[in-house]
């Protein structure tokens, strides 16, 4: 390993732990100043400010004719928002779900991730389909936007007798938003970094382009998520740390997958590998988190234990899947027999459980 490449991993690594601090402290001070909850801010601002990497990625792969590239970095990073972000965070400390999440934008992004899948089975994703998922994304910004209004933003109520100087809201609002734009500057320099270093230190210990790709890239863009996810947990600022998951998964399907889509040529092709196994892994995880979501309207520490058990798994099956290793039929028939169905009664009991529980 040259100073280089150790230079781009150890400058990424503290780029993206100092811009994830940044991003929450800017984005909670953002939402009491401009009276927005801070779940907004975190599906909005924060989700797609870290998903910026995903986008830029995706558009140089379609410039390039490289889609498969371009579909896979989706996929696996909202499998990795999911079962990795989450896990983590829950890990950190348990995770209290808004009911708002519940009851709109969990639905919304299973939605998503069945209307990308449909359109998709065709091979192609089009260029006026993109057009449909971007049109998509306009709608639920307009939603968000007049649900965070509604829902008020927990400012602090003025003190009785004290007149608060005008321009100070706004002064402060531009202030939060200094900090915001400065904390996604870093998460997105220094998930490049990374990703740049990791990429060379795995090629001069020998690991194929393919592997590369299908790990260093995909969790490299999802960086910016995973700190800001875990620095949010740990803050004690849940919202923006759940929100931040669910928004950049949608923001992934309906604005990363649509401006690909109208930058390709021809459209986004989508390959029939990815529509065999990762497309049903990502929809199978976004159906995952109503039930654990609902259930208790938080994520424990053992659901988050499960859902970075789940990920190890999908891991281990990509490594054994780019080798052909000749143990991948019988991890393959463990996982669909046996572990996959004894998680879903399980998860199936907990949430008939907590759906009597609510009616009585």
């Amino acid at each position: 390993m040259d100073l280089v490449t150790l230079g781009l991993i150890a400058g990424g690594l503290a780029l993206l732990a100092a811009g994830a601090e940044f991003v929450v402290r800017g984005a909670s001070g953002l939402a009491a100043a401009i009276g927005i909850s801070p779940l907004i801010i975190g599906l909005t601002v924060v989700a797609f400010g870290t998903s910026a990497p995903e986008l830029v990625v995706n558009i140089d792969a379609a410039i390039h004719g490289r889609s498969e590239l371009g579909v896979g970095n989706i996929l696996g990073s909202n499998i990795m928002n999911v079962l990795l972000i989450l896990g983590v965070s829950a890990m950190v400390a348990p995770l209290t779900v808004a009911v708002h999440l519940i009851r709109w934008d969990v639905p919304i992004m299973i939605g998503a991730s069945l209307a990308v899948f449909l359109l998709s089975l065709d091979g192609r994703c089009s260029r006026p389909e993109g057009i449909l998922l971007v049109a998509g994304l306009g709608g639920y910004l307009v939603f968000l936007l007049r649900a965070g209004r509604s829902a008020g933003g927990g400012e602090s109520p003025p003190v009785p007798g004290a007149e608060v100087p005008r321009g100070s809201k706004g002064r402060r609002a531009l202030r939060n938003l200094a900090i915001l734009g400065v904390g996604l500057a870093g998460l997105v320099f220094g998930a490049r970094w990374l990703v740049e270093g990791a990429s060379a230190l795995a090629r001069d210990l020998g690991v194929s382009e393919l592997v590369i790709g299908l790990t260093v890239v995909a969790v490299g863009t999802s960086l910016p998520e995973v700190f800001t996810s875990v620095v949010a947990s740990i803050r004690g600022e849940r919202d923006i740390a759940v929100g931040n998951v669910i928004g950049s998964n949608i923001f992934n399907l309906l604005g990363v997958f649509g401006i690909t889509a109208l930058c390709s040529p021809g459209g986004l092709e989508v390959s029939a590998a990815a529509l065999r196994f990762d497309m049903p892994v990502m929809l199978a995880t976004a159906f995952a988190c109503f039930p654990v979501f609902f259930i208790g309207s938080r994520v424990s520490r053992r659901e988050g234990a499960l859902f970075l058990g789940y990920y190890a798994a999908y891991l281990t099956y990509l490594v054994l899947a780019s080798a052909d290793h000749d143990a991948l039929p019988a991890y393959s028939a463990v996982m669909l027999l046996f572990v996959l169905p004894l998680t879903g009664a399980v998860i199936g009991v907990l949430f008939l459980r907590a759906v009597r529980s609510a009616r009585a």
